[in-house]
């Protein structure tokens, strides 16, 4: 009997409407997040420190979301942690002491990790090969899409709610995804197959994941986390580069905004160019073009200059949209996938966190310039390491 062809429209509801609106909820919060801080009480270095608590909490539940997505499913994990986020939005708005709130701001961490392992080993196990970087692309790009919208979202609310309704649309939104999340089908024949059946007397451990694949995580893991790296520095360094050359805040909200409109457009071409020509062919370039952005950056001196190499920094980021996970999934092992891919998602949670600290270290003893420039060396040497180790064509790389 022929086999039906795989449709991606037959699970996009469930597969990208949870990651829409869970976007959209961490969009909207993460503008005001420090607000609130210093509206408890807290000083700038303090709510700086709380803005901080996402990425501790993600880093810190990596490892956990492993046990948790094996255990329940993807279906039920994805839900729960809709509903986590959901319930700590609410705490968030309902704080009354910043200890309480900063607690919050954990939970969400907490509950991003769990459901972006959730979502992406759902997609690697649902989509075929040949389809995998465009679905995985997509992926990355309908998240990108949500977290662009939230803050406007956000903004409305809070223009009748005051900060309180930034919250409440990320607690609404959260809730919508658990609610999306139950329509994800459950991968019946995985858990069904000789090979999953085997993995549920003996669960691969995450001692032997890392002793198993040690090569890869040391060589390939080294360049996603350099990727990380790199696309968490940009986030930061943009403003403060604006705010250096002496540009108003509206300026630079729209050199920021439109370089995130670039970074949108492009992710479904980039994921076909994988599937078709293999990872290396966007990884390289990905970060070829956002490292020499990166070292072009304090050469800009206007708006015009700068805004052209926002649009370059987009790009690079763009074309490289869903590379992190794709890498992730032709590596991962079956049985032990989740396994694999929790340490996966640890490797740039490091690199996400040791950026921007990559930048404020060097700034602190060189000069802002200098940080921006380290960023960019780290860049090219991603490239490099991506070059060498990345396989040059698709392969089936998962393997028993």
């Amino acid at each position: 009997m022929r086999q039906e062809p795989f449709s991606l429209r037959k699970i996009a509801v469930g597969a990208y409407g949870p990651s829409l609106l869970y976007g959209a909820a961490t969009g909207s919060i993460v503008p005001v997040i420090v607000l609130s801080a210093t509206e408890l009480g807290a000083d700038v270095a303090t709510a700086a420190l709380v803005l901080t608590l996402t990425g501790i909490g993600s880093l810190v539940t990596n490892v956990p979301a492993t046990l948790i997505t094996s255990r329940f499913g993807e279906r039920w994990a994805l839900v729960g942690a809709s509903l986590w986020c959901s319930a700590a939005m609410i705490l968030a708005l309902s704080a009354t002491s910043l200890a309480v709130f900063a607690a919050a701001i954990f939970m969400i961490g907490m509950a991003g990790a769990v459901f972006g392992l959730a979502r992406q080993s759902y997609l690697t196990e649902a989509v075929p090969l040949h389809f995998r970087a465009r679905a995985l692309s997509t992926l990355g790009g309908v998240t990108r899409i949500g977290v662009f919208l939230g803050p406007f979202a956000g903004a409305l609310a809070m223009s009748v709610l005051g900060l309180d309704g930034a919250y409440w649309v990320g607690a609404g939104a959260t809730l919508l995804a658990s609610i999306l999340s139950i329509q994800v089908p459950e991968l019946g024949a995985r858990r069904t197959s000789p090979a999953t059946a085997a993995a549920a007397v003996a669960p691969p451990t995450m001692r032997r994941i890392v002793r198993s694949h040690a090569p890869v995580l040391g060589t390939v893991g080294v360049g996603v986390l350099l990727i990380a790296a790199v696309r968490a520095t940009r986030q930061a360094v943009l403003p403060l580069w604006a705010q250096e050359i002496g540009l108003d805040p509206t300026t630079t909200a729209l050199i920021y905004g439109l370089s995130g409109a670039i970074d949108m457009l492009i992710f479904y071409p980039a994921g076909k160019v994988m599937d078709l020509y293999g990872r290396r062919w966007v990884a390289v370039p990905c970060m070829l073009i956002m490292g020499a952005a990166l070292l072009l950056l304090p050469l800009t001196g206007d708006a015009p200059s700068l805004l052209a190499v926002a649009l370059l920094i987009g790009f690079g980021n763009g074309i490289g949209s869903g590379i992190v996970m794709t890498l992730g999934a032709d590596f991962s092992p079956t049985p032990g996938r989740p396994q694999f891919l929790g340490l996966w998602r640890l490797l740039t949670d490091i690199g996400t966190m040791a950026g921007p600290g990559t930048v404020s270290a060097v700034t602190a003893v060189a000069s802002l310039a200098g940080g921006i420039w380290a960023t960019g060396v780290l860049g090219l040497l991603g490239a490099l390491i991506l070059w060498r180790w990345v396989p040059r064509r698709p392969a089936r790389l998962d393997r028993p």
